[in-house]
């Protein structure tokens, strides 16, 4: 991703052992619990997932890999934090909730990134919903707007969508022209492509750095692994 993270190839068993007493034993009733994009065969093990997140991640740069997608937080940051979600998934709901608080604590330490995953195998809403954020991002309310999404998630339609963009006091043309334009398609389609060199299997899937985290996970996984990978980038800068 970059040269930090080259730096800390070193620090990989370190991270897969913090993770792997939690995640493991989380990832099986985890994995019950997410919705599947497809019906492809998951990696072998967790091990060999990992194995793959990391070789993807670490063969591009980290300007790739966050792209022109929507971030919060410090962009110089140098731990990078990737959601893949959907807007109709319900554990996407729960997770972006945890996800404020996690980022809100550490908006100094961490660049938050959002990638659209829609699972649109099993969710109808789910990429005119991803579409209608991606045009509220290009008016600078992606996140008002994804806020609003997911507190109304029972209602995704087409008639949230115009209320929404209408109280947000969008300008209505441009929002209704972006959502159905080629250029939403293609950033879209961009990140269900990495979802899927990745090897996501459903929603919300989470990458610290390099490191992935199952969905589902509790916010103190979230924490332990922040302060793991924390430690191991200041161990890194000492002499």
């Amino acid at each position: 991703m970059d040269n930090l993270l080259t730096r800390m190839r070193n620090s990989k068993r370190l991270m897969w052992g913090i993770a792997g007493v939690l995640v493991v034993g989380l990832l099986i009733p985890l994995l019950l619990l997410v919705p599947r994009r497809n019906q492809a065969s998951p990696p072998d093990s967790p091990e060999a997932h990992q194995a793959i997140v990391t070789d993807v991640i670490m063969s591009k740069d980290r300007a790739s890999l966050i792209g022109s997608s929507p971030t919060k937080g410090n962009p110089n940051a140098p731990i990078v934090l990737f959601k893949f979600s959907d807007f109709q998934c319900p554990y996407c709901a729960v997770a972006a909730g945890h996800m404020k608080e996690f980022v809100g604590n550490h908006e100094n330490d961490i660049l938050y990134v959002y990638k659209h995953f829609p699972l649109t195998q099993i969710h109808p809403e789910a990429m005119p919903s991803a579409r209608a954020a991606w045009a509220a991002g290009q008016q600078g309310q992606f996140w008002l707007y994804h806020d609003g999404l997911f507190v109304n998630q029972n209602r995704l339609g087409e008639d949230l969508y115009l209320e929404l963009a209408e109280a947000m006091g969008l300008d209505m043309g441009q929002f209704n022209r972006d959502r159905a334009s080629a250029e939403a398609e293609a950033a879209i389609q961009q990140d269900l492509a990495l979802a899927e060199q990745l090897q996501l299997q459903g929603t919300p899937s989470f990458i610290m750095n390099d490191l992935l985290i199952p969905g589902g996970a509790p916010p103190q996984l979230f924490e332990e692994i922040f302060t793991q990978i924390n430690a191991a980038i200041n161990s890194q800068g000492r002499p």
